[in-house]
């Protein structure tokens, strides 16, 4: 019996905790978020669903250069929609 994944809880607790920290979220802290997706080598279904939601949640003004990369890279590899503008 194989053990599903947990870690779609972690990288919710982890986004709360940034969003909460001031509001914001940078690339660094979405890169820890990612990172945790990424680390068993396989990005599930649940995983894909809690980076999309805090994608989503993320406000225009908090995309800068580091971000707009960041979400460009995340759009390209697991086809997720990110905000308005920010894919090439």
């Amino acid at each position: 019996m194989s053990k599903e994944s947990r870690d779609f809880l972690e990288m919710a607790f982890h986004s709360v905790r940034c969003f909460g920290d001031d509001g914001r979220l940078d690339a660094t802290e979405l890169g820890k978020i990612l990172a945790i997706a990424e680390r068993d080598g396989v990005t599930d279904a649940n995983e894909l669903r809690v980076l999309s939601n805090i994608i989503a949640r993320i406000r225009p003004d908090e995309i800068d250069t580091a971000m707009k990369a960041q979400l460009t890279a995340i759009a390209r590899k697991f086809g997720i929609q990110v905000p308005e503008g920010t894919s090439a």
